[in-house]
């Protein structure tokens, strides 16, 4: 089984002497090319706020190693203005443009807004909107949605339910929906927020190896990018499955403690 281990994103304006050398400095312009020889995989999470061109997807794809994998996380306007309804013209246009990506297209990421009101009918048809194969994962934020008709549409759909952590607390139910996993940490409450302990990532390291088996990819993204927590955790995430029996994508080797 294979643990790919990112962040949500790396143009990040603090990252500098956390990710990225400051002597000598190095353009943000090569920032894409230094962090996918350090990781294996990104979440694009500014795709949710505007969706690139393809031309734009075209140009990461060129600009990263052969074995990169890019999640786009889907525009705002799909999940929070259409709010999953009438997909299948906003998918359409989604996947043409990732499609850029070529064979670096990973997941699909559907994060719904947090005061959205139960809908299983537009899931199941927004979920059916994409092209066979792709990997969809939703993050439902309302509890509203965390009921046993979304699950089984999931699992109908082979698409993956996010599990998330925000401030050491689980988010939703850990339902297994998919031969895939999908997670998401988005902001730690150690000593040093928005780190988290180690206690915490050792949890859900035991909580995924427990769900999933060896034949399983899961995608886990760190999101709580201020001050390069999301580099700290990865690394120590990271080495935390290792020790645990799993395959992990690579991850940097090294990068300065807050302390």
């Amino acid at each position: 089984m294979t643990l790919w281990v990112g962040t949500s994103g790396w143009q990040y304006k603090d990252w500098p002497g956390h990710l990225y050398p400051l002597d000598p400095k190095l353009p943000q312009r090569l920032w894409l090319e230094h962090y996918s020889a350090r990781y294996r995989t990104v979440e694009v999470n500014n795709a949710f706020y505007r969706l690139p061109e393809r031309s734009t997807f075209e140009a990461w794809a060129e600009r990263t190693p052969e074995d990169f994998i890019v999640t786009v996380k889907a525009s705002r306007y799909l999940t929070h203005i259409k709010r999953l309804r009438d997909p299948v013209e906003p998918v359409g246009r989604l996947m043409e443009r990732a499609a850029g990506l070529g064979r670096k297209l990973g997941p699909v990421l559907l994060q719904l807004p947090p005061r959205m009101a139960l809908d299983v009918g537009s899931l199941d048809e927004a979920l059916d909107a994409f092209p066979a194969g792709v990997r969809v994962a939703v993050e439902p934020r309302d509890p509203a949605w965390w009921v046993d008709e979304v699950r089984e549409v999931l699992t109908m759909h082979n698409a993956g339910y996010c599990w998330a952590d925000r401030a050491t607390e689980v988010v939703g139910p850990l339902w297994r929906t998919a031969d895939w996993g999908y997670h998401r940490f988005h902001h730690g409450i150690s000593w040093a927020q928005p780190d988290y302990a180690d206690e915490t990532l050792a949890r859900w390291v035991e909580r995924i190896s427990t769900e999933y088996d060896v034949a399983a990819d899961v995608f886990v993204y760190f999101n709580n990018d201020p001050t390069g927590a999301a580099i700290r955790d990865s690394i120590r995430f990271a080495a935390l499955a290792e020790a645990a029996g799993w395959e992990v994508t690579r991850v940097p080797e090294d990068v300065p403690d807050r302390r």
